[in-house]
């Protein structure tokens, strides 16, 4: 199979709309004329270091992406990523989410709970060859799915002998190139400085997606390490770490047209689609999965309505069901009004008449399309017993314990290279800090009737979906279940388990199978009875997943030949690999009438603010934003200092958090949103409508130095004296 570096070195920058496209490091230099016409000022060469600034300083958090903003290791990310951290450590006294938080020193720092990580990418090596050269032609799918596993688990096991380093093997082009990324793990991460609610969480769902925003979505974290300088446990001897490089904060910001790129880790984008796949999307998943998450959010609601200290327990998640639910709404709406299935099937017409009408290329691709339309064909049948057995059916926290505990048991009798992935050696630490994270995370009421819901929807769908051991456990009779006989099961199963209890359940980590089955907890006796069943739903799973890695790479083959023959680039989805995508600072009109500035101000949170969440600004800091003296880090041009603004730059989730850089590779803004046109931009790219959402910079700042308590911060990232500013941006 071709390789993408040669397949982009032939490609002319012609077919790409400017802003488009999350491209790997390595891509850069190849779009070095397009990214100068736009401003850089730095070496695009430099950008395909990873080694070098700015890229070094550029981290993952696992889910969000931040960067190293000092030489002692601060870290800053969006508010809404260092979510999680806020709950862990907030009591119902004292509640972080809304009341925020500051260090005012490094012994104040507070651990950012089980499972933070610090992520920093230091090498990625083409291993297409290794994965894919010598392949048998003959393997099945499921043997072709294996055959694969054991070549990224050895390439993995051999990068991860430097300790503190973790490993991963991704895919790219569906398949047709893989990439070994390898990143020091650091593990102990303390919260540093948050904002109060009233400003991290300013508008709250209302506001998410939308324009105009006014939202302080940002964090610091610090990530520290061993005295040795490597990354260890958690441990108040540890220091702080000290990164090769870390951003410069450039306090005078950026204006309406300059250059602006964003380096982060934007999880999944699907932009290779066939039209067949969109429509089920429309037509099936996420209305289906909509209405699942409004429910579940009802749930946790009426649950909680009357116990705070069970509705912080679950803040976290009601943040992101509310957030996908909206993302669904916005993702319909979008498709609803694009035209894109229809370009989707006039490209692959356009691309069997390319392929038929070549000999060699139709010898070499003739079944490209038709062979993944018959798998996402196959796939679809499936789709409904994967989201209500699989994800909803199975859905008790308690449940889930139960089943990665006997997973683990059986999987740890066999040598760590023979293990499935997520339950070798290298796992056990995250194994345990997730269930260590669970007391945070758990309340038996809330569990038990979002799980009663669930199983109701799972025994109303097509019986030939069910699973016998989960229907005679329950005593579901074909669609029927019994109301009575279900409650009584599930008020035993949360009276008589123990694995509520975080000793007791941390305890079984180190048993034996046949502890498990010799069990008398009701939660581990349904995760044994469930075992074998759903190991026959995973086999079936690979076997698909490795039909699906000879189809797919062959019809990206086909495809990028056929947009290279036009001149046309090519980028790989998102993967939640190091990715850049660049632009500028610039509004749009997203339909006629409504015009959509690149700024927003601190008048707009004055005139927003109802003193009632989520448009509650901390009475303090309304009085600054109303007072004309108060204006350090104000743009002259705006006349006031501006709190987010847009670009128009492509992104996606996990994007959240990534530092916004100007031409020089100076951080002035993090990306934390896209504006509700964009959302359909994880299908489809829409140039005159996409735009990213930022906070800028200097609001960061004003709100630091407003709110008090962390002047120490601004002086640890070197942001200068107001008269140095003034005449900075005077001079800019």
């Amino acid at each position: 199979m071709r390789r993408w570096l040669p397949i982009l070195l032939i490609v002319v920058w012609t077919g790409v709309q400017a802003g488009e496209g999350m491209w790997p490091p390595a891509q850069l230099p190849a779009l070095a004329d397009e990214m100068r016409s736009l401003g850089l000022r730095s070496d695009p060469e430099s950008l395909a270091d990873l080694t070098a600034y700015p890229m070094n300083a550029v981290i993952s958090l696992g889910g969000c992406t931040a960067s190293f903003v000092s030489a002692d290791g601060l870290v800053v990310t969006n508010h809404h990523c260092a979510f999680g951290a806020l709950q862990y450590n907030s009591t119902e006294e004292k509640n972080l989410l809304t009341g925020g938080f500051v260090a005012g020193n490094r012994d104040e720092e507070v651990f950012a709970g089980p499972g933070s990580r610090v992520l920093v990418t230091v090498e990625v090596k083409d291993v297409t060859g290794t994965i894919l050269d010598k392949l048998a032609t003959d393997l099945d799918g499921r043997e072709r799915y294996q055959a694969i596993e054991d070549r990224q688990k050895a390439l993995v096991a051999a990068c991860e002998e430097d300790d503190g380093y973790r490993c991963r093997v991704s895919a790219f082009y569906g398949g047709l190139e893989y990439q070994l990324v390898k990143q020091l793990e650091i593990r102990d991460v303390r919260l540093v400085y948050a904002p109060p609610g009233g400003v991290g969480k300013f508008g709250g769902d209302i506001d998410n997606w939308m324009w105009p925003r006014h939202t302080g979505d940002f964090s610091f974290y610090r990530a520290y390490v061993g005295l040795d300088g490597l990354p260890a446990d958690p441990d108040k001897k540890n220091v702080p770490y000290h990164p090769a490089h870390h951003l410069k904060v450039s306090p005078t910001g950026v204006g309406e047209g300059d250059f602006v790129m964003v380096a982060g880790y934007p999880g999944r984008t699907n932009r290779y689609r066939l039209a067949t796949e969109v429509e089920n999307v429309i037509q099936w998943s996420y209305p289906t999965r909509k209405v699942v998450f409004d429910q579940w959010l009802e749930i946790i609601e009426e649950e909680t309505s009357d116990r705070p200290d069970a509705a912080l327990k679950y803040a976290s998640l009601v943040a992101g069901l509310n957030n996908a639910a909206k993302n669904y709404e916005g993702m319909l709406e979008g498709f609803a009004k694009s035209d894109v299935v229809e370009r989707k099937e006039k490209l692959e017409e356009q691309l069997q008449a390319w392929i038929d009408e070549n000999p060699e290329r139709q010898e070499r691709f003739h079944t490209a399309i038709n062979n993944v339309q018959a798998l996402v064909q196959e796939q679809q049948g499936t789709q409904e017993r994967a989201l209500y057995y699989e994800f909803m059916a199975r859905r008790s926290s308690l449940l889930g314990a139960a089943q990665t505990l006997y997973r683990l048991s059986r999987e740890q009798l066999k040598p760590d290279p023979q293990r499935e992935p997520g339950f070798q050696e290298r796992d056990l630490i995250r194994i345990r800090e997730r269930l260590t994270r669970l007391d945070r995370t758990f309340d038996a009421r809330v569990d038990r009737a979002a799980w009663t819901h669930f199983l109701r929807n799972y025994a109303a769908i097509p019986t030939g979906m069910h699973v016998e051991a989960m229907d005679q456990w329950f005593g579901i009779d074909g669609n029927k279940i019994d109301e009575k006989s279900m409650g009584q099961r599930l008020d035993t199963m949360y009276q008589d388990t123990d694995l509520a209890d975080q000793d007791q359940r941390l305890a079984w980590m180190d048993r034996k199978p046949a502890a498990f089955e010799a069990s008398d907890d009701p939660f581990i006796r349904l995760a044994v009875r469930l075992y074998d069943s759903d190991m026959v739903i995973e086999e079936e799973d690979k076997d698909l997943a490795g039909r699906f890695r000879e189809a797919r790479p062959r019809f990206m083959e086909a495809l990028i030949a056929y947009l290279g023959s036009q001149g046309k680039a090519v980028y790989p989805d998102a993967n939640s690999t190091l990715r850049v995508t660049f632009g500028t600072v610039k509004g749009s009109t997203p339909r006629d009438g409504l015009r959509y500035t690149p700024f927003t101000t601190l008048e707009g949170v004055v005139a927003k603010d109802t003193e009632q969440p989520p448009f509650d600004t901390p009475a303090g800091l309304l009085a600054a934003m109303r007072d004309p003296a108060q204006r350090r880090f104000a743009d002259p041009r705006l006349g006031s200092v501006p709190v987010n603004f847009l670009s128009t730059l492509d992104s996606t989730g996990g994007n959240s958090g990534s530092p916004t850089l100007n031409a020089r590779g100076e951080l002035v803004g993090l990306l934390f949103d896209g504006t509700y046109e964009s959302i359909i931009s994880d299908w489809d790219f829409l140039p005159r409508k996409t735009r990213s959402i930022h906070v800028d910079i200097r609001y960061v700042l004003w709100v630091m130095d407003q709110l008090g308590g962390a002047g120490h911060l601004l002086d640890e990232m070197g942001v200068p004296m107001a008269t140095e500013l003034r005449a900075g941006a005077a001079g800019r």
